[in-house]
């Protein structure tokens, strides 16, 4: 068994289900009462007609919608991540709604806060701001010091009211993102437009779950991802789409933002904290302090940072054991060894558990393939998408509730036909 997997059963799993039902069985107004007549506005408007990276638009609208719900974003954040690209961006050219005029009409259907996001997440130049002036400022070494010492700053500031501004990895951050935001260009008029530090790092979690959701291993080829650091310096524009099919090495990078965010984060308590024991106001508006920074329950909780060669052997020890033409019973010593090294490199990404957790139940292993499809039923819900793209976020969670309950009643098919039959779920 990984030494990752605890013996303990999770306690988030049955919230982290409820929370799931409402998308896993498509009731939209069981999740907002609005939500269906959203949804409705941008199938009428083609978002369903136009192709994006792994399927069509709406469906990666409602996607990262469904992400930013699990996560517990604000309301208007998850509406945001529901019209997100609607004006067109810096990333992509999809303006189904005209920036020019069709603001109040977004307005009208989401509210003015989430349009608000909305349309600054498709005026700045988000690529340049999060690659360029801040992912690429850290190191990955630098980045897991930094979290170390940050966690201890905020743990000072709460509970001894201990304040130093000038600590290393605070200096940094506000170097990078003072406390007032930055100014940036608008990327169509050249107009300043000025970004607050929570917006930012609002921006930086929905970039997390935008590439959860459409990165798989097309990506990779479109830009010579090789060492996996997602670059995006590469130029392979001939790549055929959509390739095999293969998970995507973008884990790095999402685990680098998650970082990052995590400093943000840190950072606002400590700065709000100190306001407050000098007497200062609860919350600064102009500053956008209604904005609930919540953290995704990924990368345990934001705080790990994907080694980048051992993404890349991870996903080459998973691929090679999914992929193995011939696997009897008899010789499944060499997929189990497979999958135990792609956990041990990469532990936070769920299809791995879940197949080995098929594997031991082929072989009557029914407690440790208990343990390793909870984890992975739990991982997949905590991300709301699949690393795994072969098979849609959805048909994986029912794979691993299937995996789940065989694995509780002591019971797995010893016929083809059996395997065919799976699939109800209490």
């Amino acid at each position: 068994m990984p030494s990752s997997i605890s013996s303990a059963p999770s306690q988030s799993l049955q919230t982290l289900l409820a929370s799931a039902r409402p998308f896993l069985r498509g009731e939209l107004e069981a999740i907002d009462k609005k939500l269906p007549a959203q949804v409705a506005v941008l199938r009428s408007v083609g978002a369903g007609e136009c192709w994006h990276k792994h399927g069509n638009f709406l469906d990666h609208l409602m996607d990262i919608h469904r992400i930013l719900k699990i996560w517990k974003a604000p309301d208007y954040v998850c509406l945001c991540g529901l019209f997100h690209s609607s004006y067109s961006n810096s990333y992509v050219n999809l303006a189904i709604f005209d920036p020019n005029t069709g603001r109040d009409v977004v307005r009208g259907h989401v509210g003015e806060a989430a349009e608000r996001l909305i349309h600054l997440f498709c005026v700045i130049p988000r690529q340049p701001i999060i690659h360029d002036d801040l992912l690429f400022k850290y190191s990955d070494s630098e980045l897991i010091e930094h979290l170390k010492q940050s966690e201890i700053s905020v743990k000072n500031a709460k509970e001894k009211g201990l304040f130093n501004r000038e600590e290393i990895w605070r200096k940094k951050l506000n170097t990078l993102i003072p406390a007032n935001g930055i100014t940036v260009e608008h990327i169509k008029t050249g107009d300043d437009v000025v970004v607050s530090r929570r917006i930012l790092a609002t921006f930086l979690m929905m970039t997390i779950a935008d590439f959860s959701d459409q990165l798989f291993g097309f990506q990779d080829r479109l830009f010579n991802n090789h060492d996996g650091r997602l670059d995006f310096f590469g130029n392979s524009y001939t790549a055929l789409w959509p390739g095999d099919g293969k998970p995507g090495l973008w884990l790095n990078s999402a685990s680098r933002m998650g970082a990052i965010y995590t400093l943000l984060v840190r950072e606002e308590e400590i700065y709000v904290e100190e306001r407050k024991r000098t007497g200062g106001i609860e919350v600064d508006n102009g500053r956008d302090e209604d904005i609930d920074l919540v953290v995704p329950p990924v990368f345990d909780g934001c705080t790990k940072v994907v080694d980048a060669k051992g993404q890349i052997e991870a996903l080459d020890l998973y691929w090679e054991a999914v992929c193995l033409k011939d696997n009897p019973k008899g010789g499944q010593g060499k997929t189990e060894e497979l999958l135990l090294g792609s956990i041990e490199k990469n532990p936070f990404v769920g299809e791995p558990y879940l197949v080995l957790s098929q594997l031991y139940l082929s072989q009557e292993r029914f407690e440790e393939a208990e343990k390793l499809a909870e984890k992975g039923l739990t991982l997949l819900l905590g991300w709301g998408s699949p690393w795994d793209k072969r098979m849609s976020w959805g048909g994986w969670v029912a794979w691993a509730r299937v995996l789940l309950m065989k694995a509780k009643e002591k019971a797995w098919p010893n016929t083809s036909w059996g395997i065919l039959n799976l699939g109800l779920v209490g």
